[in-house]
């Protein structure tokens, strides 16, 4: 991705994120030299800040997403059971944007429609191995209640609904009839080591400096 396209994205996603009447926190808005500063060590080191990904591919606008971490735990403190052991995150996903087929290993994480179309999220069940099981139900806690779906079924959430989604479980998601306002409320955030893709794709997008950048981002750290 450019890096004046990574600006465009930030800008108006930030303006989205608003639109919802949802502020993000003052670090969101800080300048590149204030966030490489002695007292920002913690919002680097926990990976807190903006994240726009096109997982490697340079297609965007068919395969990505917008997110920003807001908190965020060390795996030392979910290691030890005590601290903070939880993560949160804004997310935007566009009209027919795919995040595509990943689960996690360790983290467990509630997605919330915040607003905006309807979320669909693509699910699957694992096999012995870890890997894709294309013939099992899965089963997972939407809103409190348990919602059984045939491998590869689809979930629609609207607009303040949920689902949970435990360490192990495949899903891949993207927004119909307009963009979403995604949130994600989680065990603590391990975006470097902790996501397994069906495809052979990168978490984090390569930036090419054609401009100046308007915030970091989380891979700049």
């Amino acid at each position: 991705m450019q890096r004046s396209e990574v600006n465009e994205i930030l800008a108006a996603g930030d303006a989205f994120i608003r639109s919802f009447g949802q502020i993000l926190p003052p670090f969101a808005y800080w300048t590149p030299d204030q966030i490489r500063a002695d007292n920002a060590q913690t919002i680097r080191n926990r990976g807190l800040g903006w994240d726009i990904t096109d997982y490697g591919e340079g297609r965007f606008d068919e395969m990505g997403l917008f997110l920003f971490t807001t908190r965020n735990g060390t795996l030392e403190d979910l290691n030890s059971s005590r601290g903070m052991l939880y993560a949160e995150k804004v997310m935007i996903t566009r009209q027919n944007q795919l995040s595509p087929m990943h689960r996690h290993n360790i983290k467990a994480e509630d997605i919330i429609n915040r607003g905006g179309g309807d979320l669909i999220i693509e699910l699957f069940a694992p096999d012995v191995d870890g890997g894709i099981d294309r013939d099992s139900d899965v089963t997972v806690p939407s809103d409190g209640v348990e919602v059984t779906l045939q491998a590869g079924g689809k979930l629609r959430l609207l607009p303040g609904q949920s689902v949970t989604l435990m360490p192990g479980i495949w899903h891949a998601f993207w927004a119909e009839k307009a963009d979403c306002l995604v949130g994600e409320v989680s065990t603590v955030n391990d975006d470097r080591t902790d996501n397994v893709f069906e495809m052979l794709i990168g978490r984090f997008s390569s930036i090419d400096e054609n401009e100046a950048p308007m915030h970091l981002l989380v891979s700049d750290y």
